[in-house]
Formats: structure tokens, sequence, C-alpha cells
């Protein structure tokens, strides 16, 4: 797996979904100031409710320009065997025959994209995840509590 390919494809995610936050944004705060949402008795809430979704929608749009400012300045470099994860890293958790890729960034934890033919999901040093792996060196042991069962994964890769 091309860790640079993976960081590209976070980069263009975040990109497309800052367009389209910007766009919904923009359309719901138009909404939000038209003539026609003026309140018509005390009991009238439309242009209300419009407003705090258009600023419920502008905070979004701000969270998802600073991943992407911060994903672009993100400097890639590769991770030495035995080098400890930590920002930047592209890792593979092995359970069995199945792994999962991760890529730790520095926000937009759950964003996930495809390379390879497989799913890479960014998490953050913060998640519980990303808490887990920071420090964690290529063949060490996780456990993990999924579905209130708790499973044992092994770190693959770090790169």
């Amino acid at each position: 797996m091309n860790k640079t390919a993976v960081h590209t494809k976070i980069i263009a995610r975040l990109a497309a979904e800052l367009e389209l936050l910007t766009q919904t944004a923009l359309a719901t705060h138009a909404e939000a100031t038209d003539e026609e949402n003026k309140a018509e008795d005390k009991y009238d809430t439309r242009g209300l409710e419009a407003s705090y979704l258009a600023l419920g929608q502008s905070k979004q749009d701000e969270e998802t320009a600073l991943a992407l400012q911060q994903f672009q300045s993100l400097a890639l470099r590769d991770f030495a065997r035995g080098e400890p994860i930590s920002l930047g890293a592209l890792v593979a958790l092995e359970a069995g025959p199945a792994r999962n890729y991760y890529f730790v960034g520095p926000r937009a934890g759950g964003t996930e994209v495809r390379d390879d033919g497989r799913e890479v999901m960014v998490i953050t040093p913060q998640s519980p995840l990303g808490r887990q792996l920071v420090g964690k060196k290529q063949g060490d042991p996780v456990q993990l509590e999924l579905g209130g069962k708790r499973s044992e994964f092994r770190v693959a890769q770090v790169s």
C-alpha cells in the first residue's frame, strides 16, 4: 500500500467534502436570511431554525477546512522498522488472516479512502484506537474492545 497515495486521497476527499459543505452552508445561510422566513407570529420559528442550521454547517465547514489545511501541511516520512507509531503513520493491524489499515492523522478521524482495493480509515492520536496505537511498534500486540468483546490484534506494519 502506498502511503503517499493514501495521503493524496485523504486530501482529495477532504477538499470535495469542503466544497460540498461550503455550498450547503451558503444555501442554508441564504434561506435563513430570506424574506419568506421572517416570523409571521411569535410561534413561527422557521427563520431561527434555519439560522441554527446555517451556524452548525458553517462550523462543520471551518472544521473541514482546518483538517484539509493540516493534512496538506503534514510532512510524510517513512517509519523505520522498530520505530514507534506517531502522526503520519500508515498502520496495518492483523487478526488472523484479516488486516485493517489506519492512517494516523491530525484531524478528520473516521474519514475513509480506498487504496489498492483496501479501506484505510483516518484515526487521530486522541481517539481511543489512536491512544492505544501511538507508541506501539511493528509486532506489538494490541487489545481492542469491539462490540463489548475484547479482541487481540498485532501491529503487522508501520510505514
